[in-house]
């Protein structure tokens, strides 16, 4: 079944901004021509592709057509390097999973070298998001699972390493008689979410527990430094955020030189390597400076 480009560029359009009006801004268009896209490619595939709303949602159909009209994008892009053709004025929009530390810390510059891209950034933890890649709703992740998603490439790319960090003044108030087993299960810390495991894992490695202590959910690397500076609790942080504050004493580290490394990996999909060389090539780059 052949699909046409402009049909699929107004359902990507669609469930990108969640709107008909402001996809059809973004085509260039109007408005009703992008419904009579959409009503003609729900014509030819015979099934209903966005559920109409604010904002609008795919069903499991048009979440697949999604996924094929991106990854053609991407091989056109490619094919217009190839062969030296003219560039399409709009840039190609790739989709990826990726971990809030690293985007925090070392990914944006791959995104600010990758000219002619546009980014769809999927935040998930760093256990969870070769998941997306597995399902098929990105091209590619940065992950902590070394072993590659089937149908999908993996290289190292280097360790994130991790310091258990609080203010000088919730060590004295939590810590005061040392920083022990029973001291943990009181003291509140930092959770990034549900899915997060960084401090669990670094009592088991200080200390042989996972004391579930109080804890603040707080879904922001940026606000878990700023947060444990102003003595809200202590958290596992990235060592790159917070070495000025160790230096300067607005933080200190729970146990002085007891890190964690959190080894990464990027993953992609086999299919586009070819277009994804130039992004993978940014990405190794990145990392090799950015990571330990």
């Amino acid at each position: 079944m052949k699909m046409d480009g402009d049909h699929l560029r107004a359902l990507a359009a669609i469930i990108r901004t969640g709107s008909f009006e402001k996809a059809a801004h973004m085509l260039g268009v109007t408005q009703s021509a992008v419904s009579q896209r959409i009503r003609q490619l729900e014509d030819r595939v015979g099934a209903v592709l966005i559920v109409r709303g604010q904002p609008c949602r795919t069903t499991a159909a048009g979440e697949r057509l999604f996924r094929h009209a991106e990854e053609v994008a991407l091989l056109e892009r490619q094919l217009q390097v190839d062969l030296a053709l003219p560039q399409d004025d709009n840039s190609t929009v790739v989709r990826l999973a990726v971990n809030a530390d690293s985007l925090a810390t070392w990914f944006l510059p791959v995104m600010a070298a990758s000219d002619g891209l546009l980014f769809d950034i999927v935040l998930d933890d760093q256990d969870h998001s070769a998941e997306w890649l597995q399902r098929g709703e990105v091209r590619a992740a940065v992950s902590s699972a070394p072993e590659a998603v089937q149908g999908c490439d993996c290289q190292a790319l280097g360790a994130l390493t991790y310091r258990a960090t609080a203010s000088p003044a919730f060590m004295r108030r939590w810590f005061a008689n040392g920083v022990t087993r029973e001291a943990f299960a009181v003291a509140p810390c930092l959770t990034f979410n549900a899915k997060d495991r960084l401090q669990s894992k670094w009592l088991s490695q200080a200390f042989g527990i996972s004391t579930a202590s109080p804890t603040h959910w707080l879904p922001s690397s940026h606000a878990f430094v700023d947060a444990a500076k102003l003595g809200i609790g202590w958290g596992m942080n990235p060592d790159c955020l917070v070495a000025p504050l160790l230096a300067s004493g607005a933080l200190v580290e729970l146990v002085p030189g007891q890190v964690l490394r959190v080894p990464l990996y990027w993953h992609w999909s086999r299919s586009l390597a070819k277009p994804l060389q130039s992004l993978t090539k940014n990405v190794l780059a990145a990392a090799a400076l950015g990571l330990s």
